[in-house]
């Protein structure tokens, strides 16, 4: 379907619910359909660099490393509470890199279990983004 896929499919929806009843109801049910589309969109999920890259990165600018797939809402709620706060962290995507996938199930018992992050020379699945800050704070 494509990075920008589901968003777009949304977008579409939303334009079909308006163009046949634009009534409150089906105005409230594309405006929630629109702040899907970008949730789910690359624009709050960049491109990843990568499992090497991606490493590489979070050891230069000790940020803690993120793996994180498309659709995941766990994914999604810790990377919009670190969005809030203005926190920086390496968000790599396990489903377009076969290293990061297998990096992933070796810290989770052969489960491909995300968020999974790595900081500090630690590593918690499914995180609170409370944690997440206390690992960019004490950097």
């Amino acid at each position: 379907m494509g990075r920008w896929g589901g968003s777009a499919a949304l977008l579409v929806a939303a334009g079909v619910m308006l163009g046949s009843d634009p009534g409150v109801g089906s105005v409230v049910g594309a405006l929630v359909m629109i702040v899907l589309a970008f949730l789910l969109s690359p624009l709050l999920f960049p491109s990843s660099p990568g499992d090497a890259a991606g490493r590489k990165r979070g050891r230069e600018e000790r940020l803690p490393v993120v793996y994180w797939r498309p659709g995941c809402h766990h994914c999604l709620k810790l990377r919009l509470g670190l969005l809030l706060t203005g926190r920086r962290v390496v968000w790599v995507d396990i489903s377009s890199d076969p290293d990061a996938l297998a990096r992933v199930r070796s810290v989770n018992g052969g489960d491909a279990t995300v968020p999974t992050v790595f900081s500090r020379g630690t590593v918690r699945t499914a995180p609170t983004v409370r944690w997440v800050r206390e690992q960019l704070d004490a950097r």
